[in-house]
């Protein structure tokens, strides 16, 4: 069956659903629900993954027929819902991937021996004679998550190259994590095998300089560009470290590591650090402050003292610090200007690159940042073409193009 994704401006059926990304695009997946309580959000699940680009079909144990109704299901994927041996079988040999949420200790031990009590089940053991990409989330009662037999299982089970994501504890059970989270998770999972995934470094938000114990000066970034882009890498299967600065938005749950360095300096020895293993690809987003507080004050400066003078002193440019220690990898910087016209906008890029030895920046204007109508950004090479960015979303794929063509 055919599914049509709308644009956001278009008219919008309550089948439909608005497109997020592209990282199962082209991907036919087979969501497995077993008979956990937690199949009451595979209607979020199952919209969700559609929101990534993925062509959803579903396999319903007896037990979860019991929770949830193959008509919610259909209503939700626009696509085929197994629920019985007379279904349409031929589904099963055309999936690219398996997404088994809930995942309840009696499927997963069945899956270990083997044994085809539905068509999940045989699902499953396809899989695993194809080398098919599986992810299972568990969903259980905290007693029976502790008991070491289900340890056992779950070890067997990821044994044979089943990747086993836990939820959260909470009110005495082990959940499955947010529906965002499990698509996320399972887009890194489909993704990661694919030519070209790249170890990368990103840095976001703001950073300060203390003035005295309480006081600071810090420019403005709310991380928000970083991890947007730290997402998009993620989903698509690259393996992404984030050094975070001050930041005002929240970052995915699912990102697996982000170090927090709010000072220029912390942050700068953070990535020379970095720099020491093999990262392959450098996304510079955060705000780092050109001129930094030269003598900060110990404890508090007394207020009602006057004016109050603060020398302040020329900070390490972090792209061009980590230059010869980074010659090697795709190093991709972010230039915000006001007041200059477009063109000027580009040569201060390409300047840009030339002295720090990028291989692109993207450039944007002040004044256009939060107008829809006008571009996200310009993307500028180091051969001085430059590529309109009309949204984040375009933003992204430039730059995971960037990443994964290497230099």
């Amino acid at each position: 069956m055919m599914v049509t994704i709308l644009p956001v401006h278009m008219a919008i059926r309550d089948t439909d659903v608005e497109r997020r990304g592209q990282s199962l695009a082209g991907l036919t997946i087979l969501l497995g629900v077993s008979g956990g309580i937690a199949a009451v959000d595979t209607v979020r699940l199952a919209r969700e993954l559609r929101r990534h680009g993925a062509n959803v079909r579903v396999a319903l144990t007896h037990s979860a027929q019991r929770i949830i109704t193959p008509l919610a299901v259909e209503w939700a994927t626009q696509g085929e819902v197994i629920t019985d041996w007379d279904g349409n079988m031929e589904v099963l040999d055309q999936v690219d991937g398996i997404l088994v949420a809930p995942a309840t200790r009696d499927t997963m031990a069945s899956y270990v021996h083997g044994l085809q009590h539905g068509p999940l089940m045989m699902a499953l053991s396809v899989a695993r004679s194809r080398d098919c990409p599986v992810m299972m989330i568990p969903s259980m009662h905290l007693d029976l998550a502790n008991d070491p037999v289900t340890d056992d299982i779950v070890q067997e089970v990821r044994q044979h190259g089943i990747h086993v994501v836990w939820g959260e504890e909470q009110e005495g059970k082990r959940k499955t994590p947010h529906h965002e989270e499990i698509v996320a998770r399972f887009a890194h999972h489909m993704n990661r095998g694919k030519k070209n995934r790249k170890e990368v470094v990103i840095t976001l938000g703001a950073t300060r300089s203390a003035i005295d114990d309480i006081r600071y000066v810090q420019n403005t970034s709310s991380g928000a560009t970083g991890f947007a882009i730290a997402d998009d890498l993620f989903r698509h299967g690259h393996d992404v470290t984030c050094v975070a600065g001050v930041t005002t938005v929240s970052a995915p749950q699912w990102l697996p590591l982000i170090l927090e360095a709010t000072e220029p300096n912390a942050m700068l020895k953070e990535l020379q650090v970095l720099s020491k293993d093999t990262i392959q690809a450098w996304i510079h987003t955060a705000a780092v402050l050109d001129y930094l507080v030269a003598k900060p004050a110990e404890g508090k400066i007394a207020s009602q003292q006057g004016t109050l003078n603060i020398e302040l002193i020329e900070g390490e440019k972090h792209i061009e610090a980590i230059r010869a220690a980074c010659k090697d990898a795709v190093r991709i910087g972010f230039k915000l200007e006001s007041g200059i016209k477009q063109k000027d906008l580009i040569y201060r890029a390409t300047a840009q690159i030339e002295k720090a030895g990028m291989t692109a920046v993207v450039a944007n204007r002040l004044e256009d940042l939060g107008d829809s109508s006008k571009p996200r950004g310009y993307l500028v090479d180091s051969l001085g073409s430059h590529f309109v960015l009309e949204d984040t979303p375009k933003m992204c794929e430039a730059i995971r193009t960037f990443v994964e063509r290497g230099i």
